[in-house]
């Protein structure tokens, strides 16, 4: 694995072993080297050619030496039709020294700055994708508290959706909202928006969104918990990415979806 790989996957906490980058000599703090890791490739909305297309670098990078365990590397990623251009920085921890001949990294922050010609990317999940990415992005700044108001948008967002879809009754009589829980409930019992591994605690992720967003912004907090609760809203959204298909599928061969039996 290059360094290239590391850079163009979504950031985790794990570190990955490379190979080595720095011809196993010492870059000292605020010098600068140019490296050959490979093309790092990035997803981004082009708004000239409308799409979501894969950012590419033209092949060598540019890093700043911090200390044994840190570098800096710049980067300016490319549209393949257009040549649209975003500017990408990253800061790569290694476990050792990162100058080693296999070092072991991870990519701590990540941060680009869009132009007029390129947004995020609007990936498998429509109009979530951009919230999704928000969040990650909080996330990678350490924002643990914004990055959950992300991830709490997109479960009120979609379940809102789901029942304007499904003619779900959201308001009270009087006129006032519904409290969540009884709309979640009712999406969830019509359509199923929760996978079923844990179909009896929907309302308990809502709940953990909350907790974060509530309890005075803890970034602390939200930085803990980002991982666990956005692979969980991750599902929420697969699970009706998956809907949508089979009922997609549904109609194409003629079937009435009411007549179809949902999961139980």
């Amino acid at each position: 694995m290059r360094l290239s790989d590391v850079l163009s996957k979504p950031l985790t906490s794990e570190f990955k072993q490379i190979d080595g980058f720095l011809s196993n000599a010492k870059l000292n703090c605020g010098k600068q080297k140019k490296i050959d890791v490979g093309v790092v490739a990035l997803p981004y909305f082009c708004i000239s050619c409308e799409d979501d297309l894969t950012f590419n670098s033209n092949g060598e990078l540019f890093c700043i030496g911090i200390n044994d365990r840190l570098i800096s590397i710049d980067s300016v990623l490319k549209c393949p039709r257009c040549g649209a251009f975003v500017p990408v920085w990253f800061l790569v921890e290694s476990k050792g020294e990162a100058h080693a001949l296999a070092p072991e990294v991870r990519v701590l922050k990540r941060t680009e700055k869009l132009t007029e010609n390129v947004q995020l990317s609007r990936g498998q999940y429509g109009d979530f994708s951009e919230l999704l990415e928000k969040a990650d992005r909080a996330y990678r700044d350490e924002l643990g508290a914004g990055a959950i108001v992300y991830l709490r948008k997109i479960l009120e967002l979609v379940t809102e959706q789901t029942a304007e879809a499904e003619e779900i009754e959201t308001k009270k009589a009087n006129g006032s909202p519904k409290p969540f829980k009884e709309v979640l409930e009712s999406v969830d019992k019509r359509r199923r928006i929760i996978p079923r591994e844990f179909s009896d605690n929907g309302y308990k992720l809502f709940g953990e969104l909350s907790d974060v967003v509530h309890s005075d912004y803890d970034e602390h907090l939200g930085l803990k918990k980002y991982d666990t609760l956005r692979r969980l809203v991750i599902g929420v959204l697969d699970n009706i990415k998956i809907n949508r298909e089979l009922l997609e599928a549904i109609g194409t061969l003629g079937w009435n979806a009411a007549e179809v039996p949902q999961h139980e």
